[in-house]
């Protein structure tokens, strides 16, 4: 039976397991260590919660096509692939919280962080209080996420990547700073204006997969992807969107490759994923490029290519499209 997901802030009982739930995947060693992963220092295991930090980190500095360049396109970013390998990250997660937690219908919850930008002020909303994800400061000091440098056991960032964006080891507390200004990070919160038009534009011609991204297929494409990933449309006073301006806006540890260090970095894309979701119940399970698109230029983002993902098989952007007999969203946008 298909779990539903819920909003963090309204239900209890999805913050409670989130919250258990991430602090038994941060306390648990995996298969893996830090030398399977080509990270300098001591070799010591690798706790499963790193490792979506870690597949984060090397996914945005592996480029599309192979041996280009990263910061046009990576196998998760500034492409159609965005919202296909995000929705496959959630879900890997999601089994591994059921696993640990023993709860068949845990179901991940969402931030709606369009309700909190309708605020105008969100740094005061419910979901910054110790009770959900604690508040910001360098560490932050409050919440289920506390850094104890005598506690071993506490909430510990162990990988970090570096401003070359490459991946190496620390042991700190986690970090945020919210609503700063722009280019360091951005002041304000997407609104539910902001949502509804994502939801609505339309691009001028081309088929019904347009709607959802258009060529050249990066940052500078037209389309549904695009305005949700937060790169259109790019102006003056406003250069970020949606799912760029949160995590430019929340800060700290939220911003580099390594962004899932912090646990609101799920919150969010299970947002974005649910956005999505609203998306395609209005227009379709539509995707763009198809495998006519030359492999030389968009291998790693067509429909049928794999996503690439270092904990094993996962899927294509085909077989994430219709997601509904694992899991569906008490309201959708």
């Amino acid at each position: 039976m298909a779990v539903v997901r819920k909003n963090i802030v309204t239900d209890q009982t999805s913050r409670d397991a989130y919250v258990r739930g991430v602090g038994l995947l941060k306390a648990e060693e995996s298969q893996f260590t830090t030398a399977d992963f080509n990270i300098p220092g001591p070799t010591v295991p690798v706790h499963t919660y790193d490792l979506f930090v870690i597949w984060h980190g090397l996914t945005m500095m592996t480029p599309i096509p192979p041996g280009g360049n990263p910061l046009v396109r990576n196998a998760a970013h500034r492409g159609p692939i965005f919202l296909p390998w995000h929705r496959v990250m959630l879900a890997v997660l999601e089994a591994n919280l059921q696993r640990v937690l023993a709860t068949a219908d845990f179901a991940l919850p969402y931030w709606d962080w369009a309700a909190d930008g309708d605020l105008g002020s969100p740094t005061g909303a419910a979901i910054w209080t110790p009770a959900y994800m604690g508040g910001q400061g360098s560490p932050v000091a409050d919440g289920p996420f506390v850094f104890d440098p005598a506690d071993p056991s506490s909430f510990t960032v162990r990988v970090e990547s570096d401003l070359n964006g490459m991946l190496v080891q620390t042991g700190r507390g986690l970090n945020r700073d919210f609503a700063r200004a722009f280019p360091a990070g951005w002041p304000t919160l997407p609104t539910s204006a902001d949502v509804k038009g994502a939801l609505d534009f339309t691009p001028a011609g081309g088929s019904p997969a347009d709607r959802y991204d258009t060529l050249p297929f990066n940052a500078s494409s037209e389309g549904f992807r695009n305005r949700v990933e937060g790169f259109m449309p790019r102006t003056p006073t406003q250069p970020v969107h949606l799912h760029n301006q949160v995590h430019l806006w929340v800060g700290g540890d939220m911003t580099p490759a390594t962004s899932p260090n912090d646990p609101v970095f799920f919150l969010n894309h299970c947002n974005e994923d649910r956005i999505w979701e609203g998306w395609m119940n209005r227009y379709g399970r539509l995707y763009a490029p198809d495998m006519t698109a030359p492999a030389a230029t968009f291998k790693g983002e067509r429909i049928d290519d794999p996503i690439v993902s270092p904990l094993g098989p996962t899927g294509t952007p085909r077989t994430v499209l219709d997601i509904s007999a694992i899991y569906t969203y008490d309201v959708l946008p």
